[in-house]
């Protein structure tokens, strides 16, 4: 993918849905999806409120590429047919423990067509084969039921109900935790 002249690491998941590792170029395209849907992404995600210019996205761009380059993690800009409408990453990647948390986003304008299960989807196995961990976990609203179902959809087994897990914008909610162990994703890959 080239954007304004720079050619950026881009992964086709299949003929719609594309991955790339987050770029400053993006920062305008996050910025819109926020001025334009605020309210809603403000419903389950604490930032939203605070995202008020391009340069609140850059810092967060620098932040993500820092920890990438340390390992850490891999946030990725989720492309529908070459259009930046939302994130998925891998928030943390804990070596130690072989796992890693998935924490994902997506303008409500583009939900419904698969995008966020295809791109979480590809983040699982690609966290068991390239990089050879033991299980990936994703937490949630538990209210949440589309993210919810993104989890399910995935086989995800419900570890449990943490109470008063976050404070969004002044509501106080309770996160879903869903887990995926190698073995039990490998089960599911060889039907």
């Amino acid at each position: 993918m080239q954007v304004q002249g720079i050619v950026m690491f881009t992964l086709d998941i299949n003929e719609s849905v594309s991955l790339a590792l987050v770029h400053p170029s993006f920062a305008g395209r996050y910025l819109a999806i926020v001025e334009a849907e605020r309210d809603y992404l403000s419903e389950w995600l604490a930032w939203p409120p605070h995202a008020d210019s391009e340069e609140f996205f850059l810092r967060f761009i620098r932040g993500a590429l820092h920890d990438y380059a340390d390992g850490k993690a891999m946030t990725c800009a989720v492309l529908y047919q070459g259009v930046v409408v939302g994130n998925v990453s891998y928030n943390s990647i804990c070596r130690n423990l072989g796992k890693a948390e998935i924490g994902y986003w997506l303008s409500k304008e583009y939900q419904g067509r698969g995008i966020m299960t295809t791109a979480v989807r590809y983040l699982i196995s690609d966290a068991f084969t390239r990089l050879n961990l033991h299980k990936v976990q994703i937490s949630v609203a538990a209210d949440n039921g589309p993210s919810r179902a993104v989890c399910e959809r995935q086989h995800m087994t419900l570890e449990g109900i943490i109470r008063n897990s976050e404070n969004l914008n002044g509501r106080v909610v309770d996160h879903a935790i869903y887990g995926i162990q190698y073995a039990q994703w490998l089960a599911l890959t060889d039907r």
